[in-house]
């Protein structure tokens, strides 16, 4: 517990789970508040619980110190995070420090609050040698100011599931079992896990994931889910390598729906047949998904491609480079050759000018007070990094300087596949 004299009449604190029940739930109010939902009950607010002990998340806030009106539990502004791993590509893995629970209450808007607690968390983040942190946006321009790019991308389908559905052909020697949510966790967990270990821009998954998608808790009926339903895609030796949870929507004009909260499968046979088995539901007219790739094979599987309608393709993960030189090392590279780069980071963490060496798809990356070939700030670089936005792209925006045949050289090492994919909320 700090008070900030920058910040009079204000208390900074980082809260223990177990040893201030009643600033917690402050706590956990005010989160519910600031995205414009209703209070909890403290039945959903002790399974947060489990997963706040589960995945040692931080809860930092700010309170008022001498409140004028009410108990003054809740916080006027709330920030969590913790720590998990990311895939980088290259089949490599990097810690991460996620963040989630941003909020800040109308009434202490613009007073510096979000900036504080986030260099807090940076610092801590710095200190603890984590190289890059990781959020999910609900405002883009707050965040690049904090050094944070779009990473990653996601296609909203609306998939037409009527006679229309008709692949190419389905080369699959597997077979579909469906199983109810409760009993399929350890497959789940064995499917996401060959997933994240495999799939550039993938995040570990936190125990409140398994709890929704086990049907364990619903965190917006505040009951388990009764609604859900999960089918599991088997190889040929009976080792699950896909499953879909998913669940029937009211129907509208006599036409059923199906809304899929998680597709994930670890080969191109299981993601096509896990999409016929959906078109195959009885009575089913239509399924929709959130998060498909934005290189979609479905699209290029159909015989009648349009029967998958994008609806929207949407940013997803937003990245931070804490640690150039760790960062940079780390993910793949394209074409040998050296490029200098200078990042501008308005917080200090990834300032400074860096030769960057690429040698068979590995680069070297060391301090350097030579003259740069490239320039770019810190968001910009977190947009770089896991390969989801093309170097060209960025400095057509504008957000990359240099002469052209510099960006031309730093686009060769930069720009390597495979598209960054990223299913995991928080």
């Amino acid at each position: 517990m700090t008070s900030d004299p920058e910040h009079p009449g204000l208390t900074f604190r980082t809260l223990d789970a177990d040893d201030e029940p009643d600033l917690v739930a402050g706590w956990y109010a005010a989160v519910a508040r600031g995205f414009h939902e209703p209070r909890d009950p403290e039945s959903s607010r002790n399974r947060w619980l489990e997963h706040v002990r589960a995945d040692r998340v931080t809860l930092r806030g700010v309170w008022q110190e001498h409140p004028v009106v009410g108990a003054g539990t809740l916080p006027v502004a709330t920030f969590s995070s913790w720590d998990k791993t990311i895939n980088v590509g290259g089949g490599r893995t990097l810690p991460v420090r996620k963040i989630s629970d941003v909020t800040v209450s109308p009434t202490h808007r613009r007073q510096g609050l979000l900036r504080a607690l986030m260099g807090i968390d940076l610092a801590d983040a710095v200190a603890a040698r984590i190289p890059l942190v990781a959020l999910l946006v609900s405002e883009g321009s707050i965040y690049g100011r904090f050094g944070f790019g779009a990473a990653t991308f996601v296609r909203k389908l609306e998939v037409d599931t009527t006679a229309r559905f008709r692949l190419r052909g389905l080369d699959d020697d597997g077979s579909m079992v469906l199983v109810e949510p409760a009993e399929a966790a350890k497959e789940i967990a064995t499917v996401f896990a060959d997933f994240h270990a495999s799939t550039r821009g993938s995040v570990d998954r936190t125990l409140s994931h398994e709890q929704r998608l086990t049907g364990v808790w619903n965190y917006q009926t505040h009951a388990p889910d009764t609604k859900l339903h999960t089918a599991l895609h088997l190889d040929a030796g009976g080792r699950p390598d896909g499953y879909a949870v998913y669940q029937a929507e009211e129907p509208k004009d006599g036409r059923q729906s199906v809304t899929v909260g998680d597709l994930v499968a670890t080969t191109p046979a299981a993601y096509l047949r896990l999409w016929q088995f959906l078109a195959d539901l009885d009575l089913v007219h239509q399924v929709t998904w959130r998060k498909a790739p934005v290189e979609d094979p479905l699209f290029w599987a159909l015989v009648e491609p349009f029967a998958a309608k994008t609806v929207a393709v949407e940013e997803f993960l937003w990245v931070r480079v804490l640690d150039v030189v760790t960062a940079l090392e780390t993910r793949p590279w394209g074409a040998d050759g050296t490029v200098v780069i200078e990042v501008d980071d308005p917080l200090g963490h990834a300032a400074g000018r860096f030769r960057v060496t690429v040698s068979g798809g590995r680069a070297e990356v060391t301090p350097t007070d030579a003259g740069p070939d490239v320039t770019l700030a810190a968001d910009t670089l977190g947009s770089l990094y896991l390969g989801g936005v093309p170097v060209a792209t960025l400095a057509a925006a504008g957000r990359i300087g240099g002469s052209a045949d510099a960006v031309a050289r730093w686009a060769a090492l930069c720009d390597v596949g495979p598209t960054p994919y990223c299913i995991t909320g928080f």
